[in-house]
């Protein structure tokens, strides 16, 4: 779903481990690394993309894990324009996220990078909780900083 204004509705999570580590994810052949995301589909409420995406992108179900906060409200980032897909109708010109943040209540065996027909990620890893800030792609970084600040207070 695109607004008026040309954000795509989405979700991200940040999911933690016991020893406060978050889940870091290496995107199918690059070397990008993220926080699982997605987008929201029509009539679909964010909570319930948010398993969706867990599902699609982790393996994780819902009862793997526990939910312990979510942003305030509407995060935004803008993609740069040289990547912007102008054929695409209507244009997106970022991302509108709500994060929610999740604590591992299953195993590490849980996990199925695989468990959809289309993987997102190949590799997996526990970071650090801003560890994040230093990798993430550069026009994502301003809202990885604010979801992980809104967020950092629901351990």
């Amino acid at each position: 779903m695109i607004d008026a204004k040309g954000y795509r509705a989405n979700v991200g999570i940040i999911l933690s481990n016991d020893d406060g580590k978050v889940f870091w994810a290496r995107r199918c052949g690059q070397d990008a690394w993220q926080f699982p995301q997605g987008g929201i589909q029509e009539n679909e409420a964010p909570l319930d993309a948010m398993y969706r995406e867990l599902q699609e992108e982790t393996g994780l179900l819902a009862s793997h894990v526990r939910l312990i906060g979510q942003t305030d409200g509407w995060l935004r980032y803008r993609i740069p324009q040289h990547l912007l897909r102008h054929r695409s109708k209507p244009l997106c010109i970022g991302q509108k996220q709500i994060w929610f943040r999740l604590q591992l209540t299953g195993c590490e065996a849980d996990f199925d990078l695989c468990s959809s027909d289309t993987p997102e990620f190949d590799l997996w890893r526990w970071v650090d909780y801003w560890t994040p800030l230093k990798e993430i792609v550069f026009f994502k970084r301003k809202v990885y900083r604010q979801a992980l600040r809104q967020l950092e207070r629901c351990a």
